[in-house]
């Protein structure tokens, strides 16, 4: 037998009001609606009477409409339904509204940038835009990382002149930076860059010595560059293999890191895989800066990434179509997921081939 629904559900933060509940019992509902609202407040003025009376006329409108409201200690009051987002011109879906959540801050690093080399350790590769005055080597110590880090990171040599404007990729620590390949694994990159498996494990936020897949981008700590340094040709891929990840192919951003393109869109809108391929990644969170990412890898051996999107159909082992809707794009500051974001667009790098809307 089902349990009957309780006409009052208290809750930690706040209080839940029923439209069955508030038909049920009305006066009761109506007293305790009144007392939550006014908890804690000897005296009225005359703004707060006005903003309760406000409140308690949304809270009596709403039940009649069937909605639930939640009311706050704010006395804010907030409907239950999530906000709704279109995919393509027929469906609809539930969305979390992005001001329930409140997302990490990033400070910035262009111009006067705040020293990251504090005690608190920095795990993500940034982009660092040189200013008047700026020498490879006050960069390097501004960071706390080698001169050599720098260059080899940036494919430059110790006689390289920069010039304010232009933008070096920065590693969290000394060390160099690597692209896994197919056949990989751990122990071996560690062995051919001198690296330690357990400090490239816990640096890159790996679950484990297995946890890497084509395309990973891996900082190896106090890794060096062997004498012969391997090579490996780009894997060629015709102009219309890979699709615009967006309606509209609308470029914000020119190549950037990693092989990557920003295309410009609207929050909400379908995100759709670039070519047919199978689900590596699909992840939420700050990521590095790239917010929630899909990461998928094709028949070539090509790994496309799709990042700061607000939300994820996809899940790790699915395949993928071409043109198959597998998120939705993100990236409004303080929205969740949005990682290092200025605006609501897609990054899109790709990884073992050229980017074809570079």
């Amino acid at each position: 037998m089902q349990a009957k629904d309780k006409s009052i559900v208290y809750f930690k933060e706040g209080l839940k009001v029923t439209k069955k509940a508030f038909k049920k019992e009305p006066l009761f509902c109506l007293v305790v609606a009144i007392t939550t609202l006014s908890f804690g407040v000897a005296i009225f003025s005359s703004n707060s009477a006005l903003k309760t009376l406000g409140s308690f006329s949304l809270l009596a409108s709403a039940v009649e409409s069937g909605n639930t409201l939640f009311v706050e200690s704010s006395n804010n009051i907030l409907t239950e339904s999530p906000d709704m987002s279109f995919i393509g011109k027929n469906s609809l879906i539930a969305v979390t509204p992005p001001a329930s959540v409140k997302s990490a801050v990033l400070g910035s690093l262009i111009g006067g940038a705040e020293d990251l080399s504090g005690d608190e350790e920095r795990r993500d590769i940034i982009e660092y835009v040189i200013q008047e005055g700026d020498s490879l080597s006050s960069i390097a110590s501004k960071f706390n990382i080698s001169l050599n880090t720098i260059l080899i990171a940036n494919e430059l040599n110790s006689r390289a002149v920069i010039r304010k404007g232009q933008i070096l990729i920065i590693l969290p620590v000394t060390g160099i930076v690597y692209d896994v390949k197919k056949g990989d694994t751990l122990s071996e990159i560690a062995k051919r860059y001198k690296g330690k498996i357990a400090e490239i494990v816990s640096l890159n936020g790996l679950s484990g010595e297995g946890d890497i897949f084509i395309g990973d981008i891996l900082v190896i700590p106090n890794g060096k560059i062997p004498a012969y340094k391997p090579t490996y040709s780009s894997i060629p891929v015709g102009n219309s293999y890979f699709i615009a990840p967006v309606a509209k192919t609308n470029i914000t951003q020119g190549l950037h890191w990693y092989n990557a393109v920003d295309f410009g869109a609207k929050c909400g809108e379908p995100v759709y895989a670039s070519a047919a391929g199978t689900v590596q990644r699909a992840k939420y969170g700050y990521n590095g800066g790239a917010g929630n990412y899909v990461r998928v890898i094709h028949a070539n051996g090509v790994v496309t990434m799709y990042g700061h999107v607000q939300k994820i159909f996809v899940s790790p082992s699915q395949y993928v179509s071409q043109g198959e809707i597998i998120a939705l794009v993100g990236g409004r500051p303080g929205m969740a997921g949005a990682g290092e974001s200025t605006g609501c667009h897609v990054h899109f790098d790709v990884r073992g081939s050229s980017n074809p809307f570079r």
